[in-house]
């Protein structure tokens, strides 16, 4: 299928500049990148078509002859008014590109402009995206999954949690394709950002600024949505986390456990947010192998 190309000057996952020689060498000899677009006009919602408001895919392919067929779309976090581009993005697609896995890093809308539920929207197409075009990227259009770190550990959640089997008759193919990710990883997830507190408040809204009805975001709540539906789903959180209380993500899980859905959690003791995949913490670093291991169970990597 042809895809629709963007100059690199939208993407979110440019290299590091500061990364040290061997790293930039040792990334060069697996990584490919190229950014599409997911719709081939303005997005729906959009109101202009300017960069915040066009949402992009930037794909990191394995070094060749490595790919497993697998893939992941990356959604960064960012409370929703930023994309926290490196950490929770190129870092991530590195990672998973370095065991075979194509990762797709997902540059949905935020800020003033794409309140939810458009970045929602941006979640779904790009799953249908992806599973549109796995023969063309060398794909097996089961194993696509979804892997989201707080405000994008949100939008996975909805994500998984609202997806539907596609349009049949659709003109457009890629809304013929199932929105469900085959498996999610969340990472610090913002599952409680649009639950109102008791001053009736939202952080979702507090983040948001000026003009925001926490009653209007209510109800994209990932806890509410949960089925047995859902994909096979890994947690980390830390208890320490100043941002997001791990109180949710345990609501959350108990939600996935409900429903019989495949479900594990690693809450660690200590540990700021934003870390991505454990950072210089070698408490935290520890958890992307944790991760690893219930992938290949999966049979996400083979």
């Amino acid at each position: 299928m042809m895809r629709w190309m963007m100059g690199a000057v939208l993407a979110i996952a440019a290299p590091v500049t500061a990364a040290p020689a061997q790293d930039a060498a040792r990334d060069a000899a697996f990584i490919e990148t190229e950014v599409v677009r997911l719709w081939p006009g303005r997005a729906p919602g959009a109101t202009a078509d300017t960069p915040d408001q066009i949402p992009t895919m930037t794909i990191f392919r394995p070094q060749k002859g490595r790919a497993n067929g697998a893939a992941v779309i990356v959604a960064p976090g960012g409370g929703y008014v930023e994309l926290a581009g490196n950490i929770e993005g190129r870092q991530v697609a590195d990672w998973f590109a370095s065991r075979g896995v194509t990762a797709f890093v997902l540059r949905y809308r935020y800020g003033p402009t794409a309140r939810l539920p458009l970045p929602l929207r941006d979640g779904a197409r790009a799953v249908r995206s992806v599973r549109a075009d796995a023969a063309r990227y060398g794909l097996d259009p089961a194993r696509i999954g979804m892997i989201g770190f707080s405000a994008g550990g949100h939008l996975s959640a909805m994500t998984a949690a609202t997806a539907d089997r596609g349009q049949a008759d659709a003109t457009d193919p890629v809304e013929r394709q199932s929105s469900r990710p085959d498996f999610l990883v969340l990472g610090y997830p913002w599952v409680e950002a649009t639950v109102i507190d008791a001053q009736g408040r939202s952080p979702y809204c507090t983040f948001a600024g000026k003009g925001c009805d926490p009653k209007r975001y209510e109800p994209y709540l990932p806890v509410r949505a949960v089925t047995a539906a859902m994909p096979p789903t890994f947690l980390y959180h830390t208890s320490s986390d100043p941002v997001v209380r791990a109180d949710g993500v345990l609501r959350f899980y108990t939600a996935l456990q409900a429903k019989g859905v495949n479900t594990e959690l690693h809450v660690f003791a200590v540990g700021e947010h934003g870390t991505g995949l454990g950072g210089s913490d070698p408490a935290l670093a520890r958890w992307p192998d944790l991760m690893e291991h219930w992938l290949r169970a999966l049979g996400v990597f083979r």
